[in-house]
């Protein structure tokens, strides 16, 4: 290898919203992560759980309100000529 183009290879911690911290190498020495494979639901198998990082799913809630997902009254089509 050529020196001095190459990034310095470090020790780096990795830090999930849910708490959980591990070691890796990298080029950086933080990596913050919104989901890891302790807290995803198809690894835990806890589908039930919703994971909202950040808040996001509040803040979709209040910008178009609660009835976003509500089904809608379908149109009566067996009337058709």
């Amino acid at each position: 290898m050529k020196k001095g183009i190459h990034p310095e290879y470090v020790d780096c911690t990795v830090k999930c919203g849910c708490g959980t911290t591990w070691q890796t190498r990298s080029t950086i020495t933080e990596i913050k992560v919104e989901v890891c494979s302790s807290c995803h639901p198809f690894y835990t198998g806890r589908g039930d759980r919703l994971v909202d990082a950040m808040g996001r799913v509040d803040r979709f809630t209040k910008k178009f309100g609660g009835d976003y997902f509500k089904q809608t009254a379908k149109k009566d089509r067996s009337k058709r000529r």
